[in-house]
């Protein structure tokens, strides 16, 4: 069986982006590109709600021949046109898939966890969230979350978009790890959900 592991940046204070969900406000430095690089690596499949989709289509498909982009990013933006993706949506069409539409597919909400489930009986590679908060809370107080990777950031925002609704709060979780970087004050709390 699969893994359906969610991965996101957060604020000392709980928070996935800044007041006004700027996400600008989180320190990503290159401990949040390396870590996202090894993920994608370890991922054949990224689940991805319709707003953090068009977030990531809007920017990644061009920075992968961006002479200014760092190699992580680069790398990032080939593995994120590479990959296979599902966007839990009901209002997303195919025209709006940008470039990425021949790799992504669309399922309605309705149908979310159901497909999700049968994602995850099949053979493969990780199964991997970045971003779309309401997707991986609904999903995690559903049980189909395995692990969370919260890489935590030394910022406190007073404010912002918390990373965690009230339907999740109530899932047990157990620390499989954390992990430090070189250079960096970011560290990364792995989590397995019971």
């Amino acid at each position: 069986m699969r893994k359906l592991i969610v991965s996101n940046i957060m604020s000392l204070d709980g928070q996935i982006a800044g007041p006004g969900n700027n996400v600008m406000a989180m320190p990503m430095d290159h401990s949040f590109d390396a870590y996202n690089v090894e993920r994608l690596r370890a991922a054949d499949t990224l689940l991805l709600g319709r707003v953090t989709f068009q977030m990531f289509e809007g920017f990644w498909p061009r920075v992968a021949d961006h002479p200014d982009a760092s190699a992580a990013n680069r790398e990032i933006s080939r593995l994120d046109n590479a990959i296979a993706k599902v966007v839990v949506s009901s209002s997303l069409t195919a025209e709006q898939t940008g470039t990425w539409r021949t790799t992504t597919r669309i399922v309605p909400r309705a149908l979310a966890h159901a497909q999700i489930a049968e994602l995850k009986r099949q053979p493969g590679k990780d199964i991997l969230v970045f971003g779309s908060r309401t997707l991986w809370n609904d999903l995690l107080a559903a049980g189909l979350v395995d692990e969370l990777h919260l890489m935590l950031g030394p910022v406190v925002l007073g404010g912002g978009t918390p990373g965690f609704g009230a339907t999740a709060l109530a899932t047990p979780l157990e620390l499989l790890d954390t992990r430090r970087f070189e250079g960096s004050s970011n560290v990364v709390l792995r989590y397995a959900t019971s």
